[in-house]
């Protein structure tokens, strides 16, 4: 590959910002050396930085750090610029708009209703209206828009989604309305980069979402693992019973169709003769010691565990996220799960309940954005920066 001086000079500012982001705090002199360019290329690279606001002079070091005069530290200015993001679910939309360093402006979402092909343009075009009233003024102004898909995406064209029907070219459609940049991924493969971003230190990060299906967001150095079609991590669509349940992706006895919410709420709808049960539902009967619900959710943390061995075997992640409203009110799951990881190659897999919860996605729709803007692969950030 033949590099310009032009793309040199931008892999080396986008090294130094992110080494401005990682450390908090850091002189000129610890950038020359942390990144191994001369001090000529670090202060004409800090200049363009600070006339672009993208960083700040913030104080005067002590000179003990480095000997000779005393230092100026730069930071990095999280509020350089604006984010959208959005979760189209079958029966809801979530949205927040944010500044690029995680911190929520404000959130809002819409709740109760029935996604479709007819619809979806005018449920985000709804969101968008509501979180662009709370935009604050900024250098960059709005940076991008991230959609979340619950399906298939392929180099941002829907490809399949089981639960609901979307036009395969909804980017083309929304980049046509609005002046931003506009990106459409795989809800669980945004769980994964916003917890690889904002939840976690780890390099490697598979983050298991668990909703009406299953699916498995595969994250290394801050790149996502999809796929040629778009296909990787969709965890919900293997194997667990052959010639189970028949699934809409055309299989029997998918994962999704056992360990899924939907999975666990129409078992227990069954045995308990309860309708319409959710995980608040389930959450509460289970602490109160219901046997039934215990039975049900300790078999889920059986499935989950082979699921998560799957995982580990195939692409040994530092970490596996578990990002499951039922998951985070019983903590107790997550160790009946890693009890049951029982192989060799698997067992000492480091397994953890999400941290950012239900937020994970649309923080990977913020980190989406941030990413592209920054021209930062490998971006970490604090949520609470």
């Amino acid at each position: 590959m033949i590099h310009s001086k032009y793309t040199i000079r931008e892999n080396n500012e986008a090294i130094i910002l992110n080494a401005i982001i990682s450390q908090k705090e850091i002189s000129r002199a610890e950038l020359s050396v942390l990144a191994g360019l001369n001090k000529a290329s670090v202060s004409s690279i800090t200049k363009k930085l600070l006339e672009d606001e993208l960083i700040h002079e913030d104080r005067i070091g002590d000179a003990a750090r480095i000997g000779g005069r005393k230092p100026i530290m730069l930071t990095f200015n999280g509020k350089a610029a604006l984010t959208l993001s959005l979760d189209v679910a079958p029966n809801y939309i979530e949205g927040l708009i944010a500044y690029i360093d995680g911190k929520i402006l404000y959130e809002s979402e819409i709740r109760g209703i029935k996604v479709s092909y007819d619809n979806v343009l005018a449920y985000i075009t709804e969101m968008v209206e509501k979180l662009t009233q709370h935009a604050l003024e900024t250098p960059h102004g709005i940076t991008g828009l991230c959609v979340a898909i619950h399906g298939l995406v392929n180099q941002e064209e829907i490809t399949f989604t089981p639960n609901y029907v979307l036009q395969s070219d909804l980017k083309a459609q929304l980049e046509e309305m609005y002046p931003f940049y506009v990106y459409l991924e795989n809800e669980a493969n945004l769980a994964a980069l916003g917890e690889y971003t904002f939840g976690s230190i780890s390099d490697s990060v598979v983050s298991l979402s668990i909703h009406t299906g299953i699916g498995a967001g595969i994250v290394e150095n801050g790149k996502l693992r999809t796929g040629k079609k778009g296909i990787a991590g969709e965890i919900g669509h293997s194997i667990l019973y052959p010639d189970g349940r028949k699934c809409p992706c055309g299989n029997d006895g998918c994962l999704e169709q056992y360990a899924s919410h939907q999975a666990i709420y129409s078992e227990l709808e069954q045995m308990l003769a309860l309708p319409d049960l959710n995980s608040s539902v389930v959450i509460e009967r289970y602490k109160k010691g219901d046997p039934v619900v215990q039975k049900t959710l300790r078999t889920n943390a059986h499935y989950l565990s082979i699921a998560v061995n799957n995982l580990a075997v195939i692409y040994e992640p530092d970490l596996v996220v578990i990002n499951s409203s039922i998951y985070s009110q019983i903590p107790e799951l997550i160790s009946i799960l890693k009890g049951d990881l029982k192989g060799k190659l698997s067992c000492d897999t480091s397994v953890v309940s999400s941290s950012l919860k239900r937020k994970a996605t649309l923080f990977g729709g913020v980190a989406k954005s941030t990413q592209n803007f920054l021209n930062i692969q490998n971006l970490k950030m604090n949520k609470d920066s």
